[in-house]
């Protein structure tokens, strides 16, 4: 059976979770495309419903040794999916719920950063770094956005990813040095061998005063810009977590 109506109740369901308030109360994301559905597979989360258009992959069946998919037409699957151009597999996965590893001696702690995209760079980022986990605080933060898990490479699926506060960051077993504009201390000359949180906040905003206040210590990214007078998120915490893997060896 092929479904092939858009007002499908089951059809509504993952339309439905395009909202964050609605993944938050179901406890679900949803996963679109071969390399995110087939990570997320590979990682062993808990998955809810698959959904597959055989007119765009069909040789996904053959090539996944996955729970059966429920079939739906090519129209069904671009209504269901978040990305204008959906390339024929969708998954709706429970979403894990991990804690940051006793053993930390690297994190990233995300604080305000609004756009998904820029959320799962940095969780992409903190992965390639061999980060222990992701947290994010602030305003909202939606790591399990379909345009974060996307920028993350399924990074989310096995990275794990915390909600934290301001609180919470006080109490870290971890030295917090967070990405400052101005601080007098360059990040080249802070010693980051030690276990350290790293912390960043939004580009446009920079980190809110309170979170200032509350790291051990602040450190900037020399900049020799001639208009822009910030980086990108993402890149900040590129460069702060990889010199942390300079200085480890």
């Amino acid at each position: 059976m092929v479904i092939t109506s858009v007002d499908n109740a089951r059809v509504k369901d993952v339309v439905r979770l395009r909202k964050a308030r609605e993944r938050r109360r179901e406890g679900v994301f949803v996963a679109e495309g071969v390399r995110e559905v087939g990570r997320a597979l590979a990682a062993g989360l808990g998955l809810r419903s698959l959904y597959l258009a055989p007119e765009l992959l069909p040789e996904w069946e053959q090539s996944h040794p996955a729970p059966r998919a429920e079939h739906v037409s090519a129209r069904v699957l671009a209504k269901m999916a978040y990305r204008a151009e959906p390339e024929g597999v969708l998954a709706v996965f429970e979403i894990p719920r991990r804690a940051l590893p006793a053993d930390a001696t690297l994190v990233l702690v995300a604080v305000d950063i609004e756009k998904p995209g820029n959320l799962g760079a940095m969780a992409r980022t903190a992965d390639a770094a061999g980060a222990d986990a992701l947290l994010v605080a602030g305003r909202d933060p939606d790591p399990w956005n379909p345009n974060a898990i996307r920028a993350s490479t399924g990074a989310v699926f096995t990275l794990p990813v915390v909600e934290t506060t301001l609180d919470e960051l006080r109490a870290l077993p971890l030295r917090t040095v967070a990405g400052v504009v101005g601080a007098p201390t360059a990040y080249t000359e802070v010693d980051l061998t030690l276990p350290t949180a790293v912390v960043v906040g939004a580009e446009d905003s920079g980190l809110d005063p309170a979170w200032c206040d509350a790291v051990d210590m602040q450190v900037a990214i020399p900049m020799r810009p001639r208009t822009a007078d910030s980086l990108n998120a993402a890149t900040s915490a590129a460069i702060l977590l990889f010199e942390a893997v300079r200085q480890r060896g």
